[in-house]
Protein backbone atom coordinates (compact mmCIF):
# COMPACT_ATOMS: atom_id res chain seq x y z
CA UNK A 1 0.00 0.00 0.00
CA UNK A 2 1.44 3.09 -0.95
CA UNK A 3 0.63 6.69 1.03
CA UNK A 4 1.65 10.12 -0.79
CA UNK A 5 1.90 13.50 1.02
CA UNK A 6 -0.72 16.30 0.69
CA UNK A 7 0.70 18.69 -2.08
CA UNK A 8 -1.80 21.71 -3.25
CA UNK A 9 -1.58 23.75 -6.56
CA UNK A 10 -1.99 26.94 -5.63
CA UNK A 11 -2.36 30.67 -7.98
CA UNK A 12 -0.97 33.27 -5.67
CA UNK A 13 -0.89 37.05 -6.64
CA UNK A 14 2.46 38.47 -5.58
CA UNK A 15 4.57 42.13 -5.80
CA UNK A 16 8.04 42.07 -7.03
CA UNK A 17 10.44 44.63 -6.57
CA UNK A 18 13.23 45.37 -9.63
CA UNK A 19 15.56 47.73 -8.55
CA UNK A 20 16.00 50.86 -11.11
CA UNK A 21 19.97 49.26 -11.85
CA UNK A 22 18.58 46.01 -12.90
CA UNK A 23 16.37 47.60 -15.51
CA UNK A 24 17.29 47.11 -18.69
CA UNK A 25 15.92 47.20 -22.06
CA UNK A 26 14.22 44.19 -23.95
CA UNK A 27 11.39 42.37 -22.31
CA UNK A 28 12.92 39.28 -22.02
CA UNK A 29 16.30 40.61 -19.74
CA UNK A 30 12.79 42.30 -17.45
CA UNK A 31 11.25 39.24 -17.49
CA UNK A 32 14.07 37.24 -16.59
CA UNK A 33 14.89 39.42 -14.04
CA UNK A 34 11.38 39.49 -12.14
CA UNK A 35 11.26 35.61 -12.83
CA UNK A 36 14.79 35.46 -10.55
CA UNK A 37 13.65 38.28 -7.74
CA UNK A 38 9.54 36.01 -7.49
CA UNK A 39 12.18 32.77 -7.05
CA UNK A 40 14.25 34.44 -4.70
CA UNK A 41 11.09 36.30 -2.78
CA UNK A 42 9.06 32.84 -2.87
CA UNK A 43 12.09 30.63 -1.52
CA UNK A 44 13.05 33.39 1.86
CA UNK A 45 8.65 33.43 2.50
CA UNK A 46 8.97 29.64 3.42
CA UNK A 47 5.50 29.03 4.49
CA UNK A 48 2.12 30.09 5.38
CA UNK A 49 -0.45 29.33 8.00
CA UNK A 50 -2.77 28.61 5.27
CA UNK A 51 -0.78 27.56 2.66
CA UNK A 52 1.99 25.27 4.03
CA UNK A 53 5.34 25.11 2.45
CA UNK A 54 6.45 26.61 -0.79
CA UNK A 55 8.00 23.95 -2.59
CA UNK A 56 8.15 25.28 -6.43
CA UNK A 57 7.41 27.88 -8.48
CA UNK A 58 5.59 26.10 -11.45
CA UNK A 59 4.54 28.86 -13.99
CA UNK A 60 4.36 32.75 -14.61
CA UNK A 61 0.86 33.62 -15.62
CA UNK A 62 0.83 37.30 -15.57
CA UNK A 63 3.32 40.21 -15.19
CA UNK A 64 1.39 43.83 -14.77
CA UNK A 65 2.16 46.78 -15.46
CA UNK A 66 5.20 48.10 -13.31
CA UNK A 67 4.57 51.30 -10.81
CA UNK A 68 7.76 52.94 -10.06
CA UNK A 69 8.12 54.01 -6.25
CA UNK A 70 8.45 57.46 -5.71
CA UNK A 71 11.53 57.76 -3.35
CA UNK A 72 13.78 54.77 -4.46
CA UNK A 73 13.00 54.48 -8.74
CA UNK A 74 12.40 50.75 -7.89
CA UNK A 75 9.58 49.30 -9.61
CA UNK A 76 7.21 47.15 -8.74
CA UNK A 77 5.07 44.34 -10.51
CA UNK A 78 2.54 42.40 -9.28
CA UNK A 79 2.45 38.96 -10.95
CA UNK A 80 0.18 35.92 -10.55
CA UNK A 81 1.82 32.82 -10.68
CA UNK A 82 1.59 28.90 -10.07
CA UNK A 83 2.94 27.11 -6.96
CA UNK A 84 3.39 23.69 -5.20
CA UNK A 85 2.68 24.23 -1.44
CA UNK A 86 3.27 21.35 0.81
CA UNK A 87 0.78 21.24 4.24
CA UNK A 88 -0.13 18.74 6.01
CA UNK A 89 -3.81 17.70 7.56
CA UNK A 90 -5.19 16.01 10.75
CA UNK A 91 -5.75 12.67 10.24
CA UNK A 92 -3.58 12.07 7.06
CA UNK A 93 -1.58 9.24 6.58
CA UNK A 94 2.78 10.84 5.85
CA UNK A 95 5.99 8.89 5.76
CA UNK A 96 8.64 10.39 7.76
CA UNK A 97 12.34 9.63 9.28
CA UNK A 98 13.53 9.75 12.78
CA UNK A 99 16.39 12.37 13.36
CA UNK A 100 16.23 12.35 17.22
CA UNK A 101 15.36 9.61 19.66
CA UNK A 102 14.46 10.80 23.13
CA UNK A 103 13.08 8.45 26.04
CA UNK A 104 9.93 9.80 25.71
CA UNK A 105 9.32 10.03 22.27
CA UNK A 106 11.09 10.66 18.39
CA UNK A 107 11.25 13.34 16.12
CA UNK A 108 10.98 13.34 12.32
CA UNK A 109 11.54 14.59 9.71
CA UNK A 110 8.40 14.57 6.92
CA UNK A 111 8.53 16.41 4.09
CA UNK A 112 9.85 20.33 4.71
CA UNK A 113 8.33 19.84 8.57
CA UNK A 114 11.88 19.32 10.49
CA UNK A 115 9.72 18.61 13.71
CA UNK A 116 7.23 16.18 14.12
CA UNK A 117 6.65 14.29 16.95
CA UNK A 118 6.03 10.77 17.74
CA UNK A 119 5.29 9.93 21.26
CA UNK A 120 6.32 7.17 23.17
CA UNK A 121 2.12 7.01 24.56
CA UNK A 122 1.29 7.14 20.98
CA UNK A 123 3.40 4.08 19.99
CA UNK A 124 1.46 0.69 21.63
CA UNK A 125 3.63 -2.04 22.23
CA UNK A 126 6.95 -0.20 21.97
CA UNK A 127 9.73 0.15 25.12
CA UNK A 128 12.24 2.51 25.00
CA UNK A 129 16.24 1.27 24.94
CA UNK A 130 19.00 3.34 26.36
CA UNK A 131 22.20 2.86 24.73
CA UNK A 132 24.96 4.85 22.54
CA UNK A 133 22.20 4.79 20.27
CA UNK A 134 18.60 4.44 21.69
CA UNK A 135 15.95 3.08 20.00
CA UNK A 136 12.17 1.81 20.92
CA UNK A 137 11.59 -1.55 20.67
CA UNK A 138 8.41 -4.22 19.77
CA UNK A 139 7.85 -7.83 19.78
CA UNK A 140 5.93 -7.74 16.79
CA UNK A 141 7.60 -4.85 14.37
CA UNK A 142 10.75 -3.41 13.52
CA UNK A 143 12.69 -1.04 16.31
CA UNK A 144 12.12 2.81 15.44
CA UNK A 145 15.91 4.32 15.60
CA UNK A 146 17.48 7.23 14.26
CA UNK A 147 17.12 7.44 10.22
CA UNK A 148 14.48 4.33 10.33
CA UNK A 149 11.47 5.27 8.14
CA UNK A 150 8.17 5.46 9.72
CA UNK A 151 4.61 5.44 8.39
CA UNK A 152 2.46 7.72 11.11
CA UNK A 153 -1.11 9.24 11.12
CA UNK A 154 -1.10 13.12 11.79
CA UNK A 155 -3.33 13.95 15.10
CA UNK A 156 -2.68 17.22 15.21
CA UNK A 157 -0.50 20.53 13.73
CA UNK A 158 0.37 23.44 15.37
CA UNK A 159 1.60 27.19 13.17
CA UNK A 160 4.71 28.79 14.52
CA UNK A 161 4.37 31.93 13.18
CA UNK A 162 7.74 32.91 14.56
CA UNK A 163 9.87 30.44 12.82
CA UNK A 164 7.46 30.57 9.91
CA UNK A 165 6.77 26.71 9.84
CA UNK A 166 4.42 23.92 11.88
CA UNK A 167 5.17 21.23 14.23
CA UNK A 168 3.06 18.12 14.21
CA UNK A 169 1.78 15.71 16.67
CA UNK A 170 2.23 12.29 14.88
CA UNK A 171 1.13 8.95 16.24
CA UNK A 172 1.00 4.36 15.52
CA UNK A 173 -2.44 4.32 16.53
CA UNK A 174 -4.52 2.86 12.70
CA UNK A 175 -3.41 -0.02 10.65
CA UNK A 176 -0.52 -0.11 7.98
CA UNK A 177 1.60 2.20 10.46
CA UNK A 178 4.69 1.92 11.71
CA UNK A 179 8.62 1.28 10.84
CA UNK A 180 8.67 0.20 7.05
CA UNK A 181 12.44 0.35 6.63
CA UNK A 182 15.74 0.72 9.13
CA UNK A 183 19.25 1.73 8.72
CA UNK A 184 19.95 -2.10 9.16
CA UNK A 185 18.27 -3.53 6.12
Amino acid sequence: MEYSTMFLKVQLPWNVIIAAENLKPGSLMLQRAILIRLLSDFAAKKATKDMGYFLAVTTLDKIGEGKVRQHTGDVLFPVVFNAVTFKIFKGEVLEGVVHKVLKHGVFMRIGPIENAYLSSSKMPGYVYVLGENPYFMNQKMPKIAKDVKVRVVVIGTKWMEAEREFQALVGLEGDYLGPISSPDM
